[in-house]
């Protein structure tokens, strides 16, 4: 079936058109340009972050164990939209079907929300290891660490199907024009025919929710961190921390800043080309931008990037 977005009479109901961005070819093909780099270098970002953690014995420790799952979840969650959205620049009907807009949102959600409990539990892990250090090694011993990422999972697991069920179980209007470039709550609202203010609450109190209720561990974690750095005698030690912490924060800042936009109150978007620039923030900018912080700014990880090279050149 080839037909062009803006005409549906070929779509069954069974259809969805994923508009994308508006525009010929001379906007198509610098912004597919701009997708494949972003998505190209978090690929390799990511997967070197984990390829370095899970062979340098020397980061196998619940702060690199953290990392390495934000790794994952950045990784996963820009797969889930990179790859189509891609595909479609160039594509005449750009047709995703309901099963697989439904597949889309929900493994989206899934891996967003997860990054959200995922960042909180990487600040407790650093109020932990700085405030408490004897307690430290019990208190996020590996089975704990696994519990804790495990309880990520299930948070984000619990919020996609809340969040895909009622939006799914909507009914569409004919037109079945996303106005978006993947399958998001905002446009497949604005196409439901029925009344979606239940929606829009459920998902600005349970987005709202994950948002301050993460966002109030982090500034509480950091707050006490802050502290207790200032306290410290020696102005190296103060640094050594603050760099670390630093990256934590950079990366957090960045993440929470676009999702709250996004999701966490009530009319932030107020059209959907500015929720499409919002969109590829979180997608795509920061799942690239989180490897080059926590590499760049870590010297740990750059000294575990060297030992690498060196093994693989002696090979």
């Amino acid at each position: 079936m080839t037909h062009s977005y803006g005409n549906l009479s070929g779509l069954s109901e069974q259809q969805f058109v994923l508009v994308g961005f508006e525009g010929g070819l001379e906007t198509q093909a610098p912004l597919f340009a701009l997708f494949l780099v972003l998505y190209t270098v978090t690929v390799l970002g990511n997967l070197t972050m984990i390829l370095v953690i899970t062979l340098d014995a020397r980061l196998h420790s619940p702060m690199y164990f953290f990392l390495k799952n934000l790794s994952f979840l950045d990784l996963c969650y820009s797969s889930v939209i990179a790859p189509k959205a891609l595909a479609n620049f160039f594509s005449s009907d750009k047709v995703i079907t309901f099963a697989g807009c439904a597949t889309q949102f929900f493994f989206l959600s899934v891996f967003a929300t997860s990054e959200c409990f995922l960042l909180a539990a990487m600040a407790y892990d650093r109020f932990m290891a700085i405030c408490n250090p004897l307690r430290y090694p019990v208190t996020l011993c590996p089975a704990a660490c696994a519990r804790l990422v495990l309880g990520t999972y299930c948070g984000g697991c619990l919020n996609s199907i809340v969040q895909t069920s009622l939006t799914f179980h909507l009914p569409f209007c004919r037109s079945r024009r996303i106005n978006h470039f993947f399958c998001d709550v905002p446009p497949l609202l604005q196409i439901a025919c029925a009344n979606t203010a239940l929606n829009e609450l459920i998902m600005f109190g349970m987005c709202g929710l994950i948002i301050v209720g993460t966002s109030v561990v982090v500034l509480v974690s950091y707050g006490y961190i802050t502290v207790a750095v200032l306290r410290m005698p020696s102005a190296t030690g103060r640094h050594k921390v603050f760099s670390t912490c630093g990256s934590h924060m950079t990366a957090v800042s960045i993440f929470y800043g676009t999702v709250f936009v996004m999701y966490g109150q009530p009319g932030a978007v107020q059209s959907m080309g500015q929720g499409k620039v919002v969109s590829v923030f979180y997608t795509l900018v920061i799942p690239m931008l989180n490897p080059l912080i926590y590499s760049l700014r870590n010297k740990d990880v750059k000294e575990a990037l060297g030992r690498l090279g060196q093994r693989h050149a002696a090979m």
